[in-house]
């Protein structure tokens, strides 16, 4: 049996974050569970903790890409062959967990990330217009560098395989760490696919996404996504490599 992990970046999230945990492990209940309370000023650490989960309680906010490369490091300190990533806000159903490593097993890839656009995918779209149009946009350009067709390329569901994990411990993007983690990872020559999941609205707070902010945070993954582009490939986590 492989053992699975679950890592949940936190940053202010007290109202759900508890029913999260629950909702784990009931699904997955032999799952290494990781809240990661990325500087998180309300009771978000004590809320995890006493709803069952590892925590570790981060003394300042660095960020999502920070905050799951320090879980990512737990789970693989504690010997975990397969990391699943999920949001704290609950819309991430836990139990979509295991459509993702149905996937996985089934295809044999490296990474499973879980798309709300698929024909098969429950998705209830609450954003705007052009939020809509810049996803699109950046999963048709993220297809391309990746050669590998993306729906949703920032999606906040996925799951990775022990191989891959290593590499995420080591280099783990923190800007934009969805969209380059892919990049990173068909970069490093791993393998890739998607799966349909169901995703709720957000339970509680908002995004940290605004939409004014938009296009200079279009033009910065697509600045920061060419430049994976060029960075050369770390010989010591290629693919290839047994």
């Amino acid at each position: 049996m492989k053992r699975l992990g679950i890592v949940i970046p936190a940053f202010d999230e007290e109202a759900t974050v508890g029913a999260v945990v629950g909702q784990c492990l009931a699904a997955h209940p032999d799952a290494a569970v990781i809240v990661v309370s990325d500087g998180s000023a309300d009771g978000t650490a004590a809320r995890a903790r006493a709803a069952g989960a590892e925590v570790i309680d981060l003394p300042c906010n660095l960020g999502v890409g920070p905050a799951v490369q320090t879980g990512l490091r737990r789970a693989s300190a504690l010997g975990c062959d397969v990391v699943a990533r999920m949001d704290a806000d609950g819309q991430h159903l836990a139990s979509e967990i295991s459509v993702l490593l149905r996937r996985m097993e089934a295809t044999g890839v490296d990474f499973v990330s879980g798309s709300r656009f698929l024909p098969e995918s429950s998705f209830e779209v609450g954003s705007t217009a052009a939020r809509r149009f810049g996803n699109k946009a950046l999963a048709v350009f993220l297809s391309v560098i990746c050669q590998s067709p993306i729906t949703d390329p920032s999606t906040g569901m996925w799951c990775v395989s022990k191989r891959l994990l290593r590499y995420f411990c080591f280099r783990y993007p923190g800007e934009y760490p969805e969209p380059e983690a892919m990049a990173l990872l068909r970069r490093q020559g791993y393998s890739m696919t998607e799966a349909p999941i169901r995703v709720l609205p957000r339970q509680s707070g908002r995004s940290h996404v605004r939409a004014a902010s938009l296009p200079y945070f279009a033009f910065r993954v697509g600045l920061a996504l060419v430049a994976d582009r060029v960075r050369p490939v770390d010989p010591r986590f290629s693919a290839k490599q047994p």
